[in-house]
């Protein structure tokens, strides 16, 4: 799957290739199949670059006159003022074409894309070198208080759910893009997000909190049975942009039994909070040694954010995963090391969130 067998393959937290794919025109799919260098991801390079499988987002995009709102990070401070809520009937149509997407990848990979359900489904997968597929909401629009579609999607493979996209929901309110600050902004669960999250450990779905606020991840922490899981975000003592966690949510995660994974977005790992892609992977190898020292080397992974953010030069894309693993191994982590921050982490919590 890669050139260096050596490698570990990695399992990542955290993509949002099926936005990308939705918003272009002709047959996404197939050039998704056949690579056509577009964004981060497609089925060649993630072959090339030992990507092994990971959460695969479906994400509900603001619209302001027929555009994307502008989410641009740079300069000493700033922040980026948060849409307004988007209601379920906004919100279905376009997650039910990419959960669509997701479905026809897999129908035409011919066995080299798989959807997966369980922990055992992800390992058979890997073990075949196909790429293990996880359903994931990252925001909880789509979902009505009756939890109907929950249990819908749940049956199409939705095992993974944000309640928040930062954007506020009916269940809770997520971080702005905000640099310098902490997450402790706005108020925690509401009753429906509170009821969100019991009705997700009883269908042993995966609760991310990656984009929750601080009250909010207390909330989540003191409800939920299941490991805590912030599937793409970034330890705030590096850098304090709201997005990242700060040592004692770190260490909740960890007291859990729970996964950080590492978001390759440069403007949460830069100390100065920018996007700019010309960063050496040192800083990435910082956050990973602070996160690994609170929390110890079982509960931290990856989380690429690929085809959601800029990610460092050296990297570029998924081709380019071999360049940190060559990295985090000249850093001096061991192969039992590798092995548990590149997939075994990931899949271990899983097994654990959903059984079997």
């Amino acid at each position: 799957m890669t050139d260096d067998q050596s490698l570990p393959l990695i399992f990542d937290g955290h993509n949002d290739v099926l936005l990308r794919m939705k918003m272009r025109s002709g047959d996404p799919v197939r050039r998704f199949l056949d690579g056509q260098q577009e964004g981060h991801l497609d089925l060649p390079r993630m072959l090339e670059g030992g990507f092994g499988g990971g959460l695969f987002a479906v994400f509900v995009p603001s619209r302001e006159k027929g555009k994307a709102p502008e989410t641009k990070m740079e300069g000493v401070n700033y922040d980026i003022p948060l849409p307004p809520p988007l209601e379920q009937v906004q919100a279905l149509p376009d997650v039910m074409r990419m959960v669509s997407l997701l479905l026809r990848i897999e129908t035409q990979s011919q066995g080299r894309f798989r959807i997966c359900r369980s922990a055992a489904d992800i390992r058979a997968a890997i073990a075949e070198r196909a790429i293990a597929a996880v359903l994931h909401f990252e925001g909880a629009e789509a979902i009505d208080p009756d939890f109907d579609a929950l249990e819908v999607f749940h049956a199409a493979g939705l095992r993974s759910l944000g309640p928040v996209w930062s954007r506020p929901t009916l269940y809770a309110e997520g971080v702005p893009f905000r640099f310098p600050s902490t997450a402790d902004i706005g108020n925690g669960l509401t009753d429906a997000g509170k009821a969100l999250v019991r009705r997700c450990n009883e269908l042993r779905i995966a609760i991310d909190l990656s984009h929750m606020n601080e009250k909010g991840f207390w909330d989540v922490a003191e409800l939920s049975d299941a490991p805590l899981i912030a599937s793409h975000s970034n330890a705030h003592a590096v850098c304090p942009h709201a997005r990242n966690l700060s040592d004692d949510q770190l260490a909740a995660v960890r007291d859990s039994g729970g996964i950080v994974g590492l978001n390759f977005a440069t403007s949460f790992l830069r100390e100065d909070g920018q996007q700019g892609a010309a960063i050496d992977l040192d800083i990435m190898l910082r956050h990973l040694d602070h996160m690994i020292e609170i929390m110890g080397e079982t509960h931290v992974g990856l989380g690429s954010d690929f085809d959601g953010a800029q990610v460092p030069q050296d990297i570029k894309d998924c081709a380019g995963l071999g360049n940190l693993r060559a990295a985090m191994r000249a850093h001096g982590y061991d192969e039992e090391t590798m092995r548990l921050l590149c997939h075994e982490n990931w899949l271990r919590v899983l097994e654990t969130t959903w059984g079997g």
